[in-house]
Protein backbone atom coordinates (compact mmCIF):
# COMPACT_ATOMS: atom_id res chain seq x y z
CA UNK A 1 0.00 0.00 0.00
CA UNK A 2 1.49 2.99 -1.10
CA UNK A 3 1.11 6.29 1.49
CA UNK A 4 0.96 9.69 0.19
CA UNK A 5 4.64 10.52 0.74
CA UNK A 6 5.85 8.07 -1.83
CA UNK A 7 2.72 8.62 -4.12
CA UNK A 8 4.32 12.46 -4.46
CA UNK A 9 7.50 10.58 -4.83
CA UNK A 10 6.52 8.60 -7.88
CA UNK A 11 4.77 11.48 -9.22
CA UNK A 12 7.32 14.23 -9.13
CA UNK A 13 10.18 11.56 -10.24
CA UNK A 14 8.53 10.65 -13.27
CA UNK A 15 7.93 13.98 -14.27
CA UNK A 16 11.60 14.73 -13.20
CA UNK A 17 13.03 11.45 -15.39
CA UNK A 18 10.85 12.56 -18.35
CA UNK A 19 12.36 15.88 -18.60
CA UNK A 20 15.89 15.56 -17.57
CA UNK A 21 16.40 12.84 -20.19
CA UNK A 22 14.50 15.22 -22.79
CA UNK A 23 17.44 18.05 -21.85
CA UNK A 24 20.28 15.53 -21.55
CA UNK A 25 19.39 14.36 -24.93
CA UNK A 26 19.16 17.61 -26.34
CA UNK A 27 22.40 18.71 -24.51
CA UNK A 28 24.13 15.14 -26.23
CA UNK A 29 22.62 16.26 -29.50
CA UNK A 30 24.22 19.92 -29.37
CA UNK A 31 27.77 18.78 -28.54
CA UNK A 32 27.39 16.54 -31.79
CA UNK A 33 27.75 12.82 -29.68
CA UNK A 34 26.31 9.95 -31.91
CA UNK A 35 23.08 8.23 -30.48
CA UNK A 36 24.02 4.65 -29.82
CA UNK A 37 24.03 2.29 -26.99
CA UNK A 38 26.39 4.37 -25.15
CA UNK A 39 24.32 7.49 -25.84
CA UNK A 40 21.06 5.79 -24.41
CA UNK A 41 22.68 4.12 -21.59
CA UNK A 42 24.27 7.33 -20.26
CA UNK A 43 20.83 9.33 -21.23
CA UNK A 44 19.19 7.02 -18.97
CA UNK A 45 21.82 6.71 -15.79
CA UNK A 46 21.91 10.37 -15.39
CA UNK A 47 18.30 10.95 -15.43
CA UNK A 48 17.79 8.17 -13.14
CA UNK A 49 20.61 9.97 -10.80
CA UNK A 50 18.52 13.54 -11.36
CA UNK A 51 15.05 11.53 -10.99
CA UNK A 52 16.35 9.38 -7.47
CA UNK A 53 17.56 13.27 -5.91
CA UNK A 54 14.29 14.87 -6.83
CA UNK A 55 12.36 11.44 -5.12
CA UNK A 56 14.89 12.04 -2.10
CA UNK A 57 14.08 16.16 -2.13
CA UNK A 58 10.26 15.29 -2.25
CA UNK A 59 10.82 12.97 1.03
CA UNK A 60 13.06 15.29 2.88
CA UNK A 61 10.67 18.27 2.52
CA UNK A 62 8.04 15.86 3.60
CA UNK A 63 9.71 15.08 6.60
CA UNK A 64 10.40 18.84 7.50
CA UNK A 65 7.00 19.86 7.48
CA UNK A 66 4.86 16.60 8.78
CA UNK A 67 7.85 14.90 11.22
CA UNK A 68 9.31 11.15 10.38
CA UNK A 69 6.81 9.04 9.84
CA UNK A 70 6.01 6.43 12.41
CA UNK A 71 8.47 3.14 12.52
CA UNK A 72 6.64 0.15 11.74
CA UNK A 73 5.03 -2.22 14.30
CA UNK A 74 5.01 -5.38 13.19
CA UNK A 75 8.10 -7.08 13.92
CA UNK A 76 7.41 -5.95 17.55
CA UNK A 77 4.06 -7.10 16.86
CA UNK A 78 4.63 -10.26 15.44
CA UNK A 79 7.45 -11.03 18.69
CA UNK A 80 4.21 -10.30 21.23
CA UNK A 81 2.25 -12.18 19.31
CA UNK A 82 4.81 -15.53 19.34
CA UNK A 83 5.93 -15.10 23.00
CA UNK A 84 2.23 -14.46 24.13
CA UNK A 85 1.26 -18.28 22.29
CA UNK A 86 4.65 -19.65 23.82
CA UNK A 87 6.04 -20.64 20.13
CA UNK A 88 9.53 -18.76 21.02
CA UNK A 89 12.08 -20.27 22.46
CA UNK A 90 13.12 -19.94 26.23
Amino acid sequence: MFTLPSMWNIIISTIVFIIAAWYIRRLLDAHGIPKGITRGLVVFVLAYGVSWGAGELVDWAHEKVYGPEPESQTSQDLNQILKDSGLTPP
